[in-house]
């Protein structure tokens, strides 16, 4: 009977233990597994990826809102589309004042980055951006005849998630699937740079960009999507099925109107109205009145007094054990020179936000970079053997040159402001400078980016042995020294005197 009931307990025992194994095994996915994921996801179409040129691209669609315009750079189906290759596609979002970009989630996770003015004299851009986190509850609330953001009501009740001001320089991460929107209460345009990660391997549909609208009409949108479909798809039945489906508007639309009623226990003809079948406005539409949001006003008061209105900026640190997912910060400011990672006084600054200072990203698997050269100045030769760069050029202008893996240049030109140029894994770039300066924002898709520069402090060159080099390009051992230590900088260098810069 004893050894019965030790057998029973250790059976037990092992089965506990399984359990356990299992469960830490589903919880990996965020680390190793969702990696491995990811790339088998990826090497379907990296298979198709021929770069014998490189192309710098402006926007191919461009759809016109009441109180906006948004332009995207669409995956064009071709074997030599960079953006296809690295599995993210652009958008620019131009928000009026009090224009708000209505809400919608997508199949993939996101990261966009709020555009300074659009003009030299506009100096601040600012907006309030909501995200509904599945799952999570309204911890913003407020009971009746309480006053908020400058209003008194005697409603009460009102409850949502939080919401939080962004302003020029601000990057935010969505997961696929959080539902967001942008209101623009600043007094300028509110310019937003997107990058939708399609290749992630949270997007288990295709490799489209799809937006589930939750409100308005986008039917110009949605009809000019279709099209860009229509031409990726390359068989007929595919082509004709297309062009049989019309645009229907927000996932209202797809429901019957007694079963929307049922649904939120609204009359009739309230749930009609979930469909908007009659709204014209696109996805960026007016508001008549300021929008009525709770916020804690004295706390950010207190955060733009001590902080400037960043979270985590001057004095505060984080690990990411105090977040929980529905706590998780969306938000860092890139901008900041304070926060860049690399400085150099004569010659500019590069700054990197990943999983280690917004710890979503570790979710989301991306890095983003903010890149600032001065003058002719010159950021050195370097290659990520880890991910693709996916770069928008947000001021200025400069000279950029790639080389393959069989030593061909693929890319010399010019890229300039409004740009999209993307740099495939492994592949050699080196930027410089015009004379008005060059400043782009870079999406990688990988949540901790391996950068590896081939000129200066801490370079390939530099780490290899002076007789390595001499017989590796045929030259002296002084040539070799001069070769490794002549510049000493980081990887953001000052133009030398000798070379002159390029307009």
């Amino acid at each position: 009977m004893a050894s019965s009931s030790s057998l029973l307990c250790l059976s037990l025992l092992s089965l506990l233990l399984s359990n356990f194994c299992f469960a830490q095994i589903q919880q990996v996915p965020l680390g190793i597994q969702s990696g491995q994921r990811q790339r088998q996801k990826q090497q379907r179409w990296q298979t198709r990826c021929q770069f014998e040129r490189l192309n710098a691209r402006q926007p191919n669609r461009r759809v016109e809102s009441e109180a906006g315009v948004s332009e995207y750079w669409d995956i064009q189906g071709q074997e030599d589309d960079e953006l296809q290759c690295a599995g993210v596609e652009v958008a620019r979002h131009t928000i009026q004042q009090r224009g708000l970009l209505l809400p919608s989630f997508l199949n993939a996770p996101i990261i966009f980055y709020v555009l300074q003015g659009m003009h030299a004299f506009i100096i601040y851009s600012r907006g309030i951006h909501g995200a509904v986190i599945p799952g999570c509850p309204e911890t913003f609330e407020r009971g009746s005849s309480q006053q908020y953001r400058g209003y008194l009501s005697e409603e009460s009740g009102e409850q949502h998630q939080k919401v939080r001001e962004i302003q020029a320089g601000d990057i935010v991460a969505l997961p696929a699937g959080v539902a967001s929107w942008v209101y623009n209460n600043g007094g300028s345009p509110l310019v937003l740079i997107t990058f939708v990660d399609v290749g992630n391997q949270a997007n288990q549909l295709d490799q489209f960009t799809r937006r589930f609208h939750l409100g308005g009409n986008p039917q110009r949108e949605q009809r000019s999507e279709q099209q860009v479909r229509v031409q990726r798809q390359s068989r007929r039945e595919e082509r004709s099925l297309l062009r049989r489906q019309n645009p229907n508007g927000n996932i209202f639309s797809g429901f019957d109107v007694r079963l929307l009623a049922e649904s939120f226990k609204i009359d009739t003809e309230l749930a009609s109205r979930l469909q908007n079948r009659d709204d014209r406005r696109e996805r960026i539409v007016r508001v008549r009145e300021d929008l009525r949001i709770i916020t804690p006003a004295r706390i950010e008061e207190e955060e733009r007094r001590r902080y400037g209105g960043y979270e985590g900026s001057y004095g505060e640190h984080y690990n990411g054990l105090e977040e929980t997912f529905c706590t998780l910060r969306l938000r860092h400011n890139i901008d900041r020179p304070s926060q860049a990672d690399i400085f150099n006084p004569r010659g500019g600054r590069v700054t990197t936000v990943n999983s280690f200072n917004l710890p979503i990203l570790r979710f989301l698997q991306l890095t983003a970079k903010r890149a600032v050269l001065y003058k002719n100045a010159l950021l050195a030769p370097h290659y990520s053997p880890n991910s693709h760069n996916v770069l928008y050029v947000t001021r200025g202008s400069g000279r950029v040159q790639v080389s393959d893996d069989y030593g061909r240049n693929v890319f010399d030109g010019e890229l300039q402001e409004g740009q999209v140029f993307v740099v495939p894994q492994n592949h050699a770039v080196v930027e410089q400078a015009s004379s008005r300066g060059f400043e782009w924002i870079t999406v990688k898709t990988n949540e901790n980016v391996i950068n590896q520069p081939l000129a200066g402090r801490i370079s390939a060159i530099r780490a290899m042995p002076e007789d390595v080099l001499a017989n590796a390009f045929r030259i002296s051992r002084e040539q070799a020294r001069r070769l490794k230590y002549n510049r000493d900088e980081v990887s953001v260098f000052t133009p030398s005197s000798q070379q002159g810069g390029w307009e």
